[in-house]
């Protein structure tokens, strides 16, 4: 709560800061929320909350419901308000060497739209962005949403990308070194981007959404045809020096890329057509094949000797396998953790992620809604 001649701030300032007080409130609460419970929560005045809450249902942000009688409560029925959420809309991207996707979310984080396309030319930045924005505008038509109701976005990419979201780092490639992609993705929608690695963004989902919701201290793993990590710690991203912690695959003391052309890892590739072929190797394992098994024992030794690595030094609560790894968690769970418990490593719990390929753009929607400011999070109410 802010009041006038506090820091400094104008009138203006101080209702634009309430009145996201009160959205913020309302976005976070699963039921419709009475003034006595947004008093409570905002620490502002009835009369301060009654006018912010008539300027935002004339607005068309939050809805007054039909007031409910109470049993057995003498007086008048609570009033009580609800977020429009589908009001402000949010949209996520990833990019991957061979694709690009993209959702439009509400402000509650509920998918509402789609849109998925090949990339045309993954090594030219320019082109690979103008496919994003316009995949962006597909998902907003999928959600049946419009732009003046798009609030931010935000961006998976790929690399080491620092807190601005510039790219500094790409394996195999430097034509994306230096890319701004928050500023590169405004200039196509003007709305405020914000970006991050992939794998960064896949841990924030899994703690938001997925099965870290217990854990504070978290490795999200993606090892195989295509490595990385995303690391949580005390529930927040580290990024590290220009972003590049988790950037294991530029590690040339860590063999992380040594398995990367063999079928079974092909798990992790965003080609669909090697996904099948590692499918279909696990599913020669399940049923005994010698020579399948085999491949599945070489990648649990590589995952495992990766992981002891991050146990001992990371020593993360839990350890996440994404990327793809998920779809043969019934094979490589148990694998892998009786590997880690046989090296005697630190008792980290291991688990397979149920957002799916989805994660890191999950994790760009929380992104998006992490760095809203009150700019994004509401219209200015005019004094009454």
């Amino acid at each position: 709560m802010l009041r006038s001649g506090m820091n400094g701030m104008n009138q203006t300032a101080v209702r634009r800061v309430n009145t996201s007080v009160i959205l913020r409130a309302l976005a976070v609460s699963a039921e419709p929320m009475t003034l006595t419970a947004l008093a409570e929560r905002a620490g502002l005045s009835r009369r301060t909350i009654e006018l912010i809450l008539d300027s935002l249902v004339e607005a068309g942000w939050v809805t007054e419901l039909e007031r409910v009688p109470t049993s057995g409560c003498a007086g008048r029925p609570a009033r009580r308000y609800e977020l429009r959420a589908e009001h402000a809309l949010l949209a996520a991207a990833q990019i991957t060497t061979s694709g690009a996707s993209a959702v439009v979310a509400d402000v509650r984080g509920r998918i509402l739209g789609r849109a998925h396309r090949p990339l045309r030319a993954y090594q030219d930045p320019q082109a690979t962005l103008d496919d994003v924005a316009a995949l962006v505008l597909e998902a907003l038509d999928d959600a049946g949403g419009s732009v003046d109701r798009l609030r931010a976005g935000a961006v998976a990419g790929l690399g080491a990308i620092d807190d601005d979201g510039v790219v500094r780092r790409l394996v195999h490639t430097t034509r994306w070194e230096g890319v701004n992609l928050p500023e590169e993705l405004t200039r196509r929608i003007r709305v405020p981007w914000f970006a991050d690695n992939d794998t960064n963004l896949g841990a924030l989902a899994e703690r938001w959404r997925g099965v870290a919701g217990d854990h504070d201290n978290v490795v999200w793993a993606m090892l195989g045809n295509r490595t990385g990590l995303g690391i949580l710690i005390r529930g927040a991203v580290h990024r590290g020096l220009d972003g590049a912690a988790g950037e294991i695959v530029e590690a040339a003391s860590i063999p992380a890329n040594s398995v990367e052309n063999h079928p079974v890892a092909w798990l992790t590739s965003p080609d669909p057509a090697q996904r099948a072929v590692a499918l279909g190797r696990f599913e020669a394992a399940r049923e005994g094949d010698a020579t399948a098994l085999g491949e599945v024992d070489e990648l649990v030794e590589h995952i495992t000797s990766i992981l002891t690595t991050l146990s001992w030094t990371v020593a993360p609560s839990l350890i996440v396998l994404g990327g793809g790894l998920e779809e043969a968690a019934d094979m490589l769970l148990p694998r892998v953790g009786a590997a880690l418990r046989e090296a005697r490593n630190p008792a980290v719990e291991l688990r397979a992620t149920l957002l799916g390929r989805d994660a890191p753009l999950v994790g760009a929607v929380k992104l998006a809604l992490d760095r809203m400011d009150t700019e994004l999070f509401g219209p200015l109410v005019h004094s009454a």
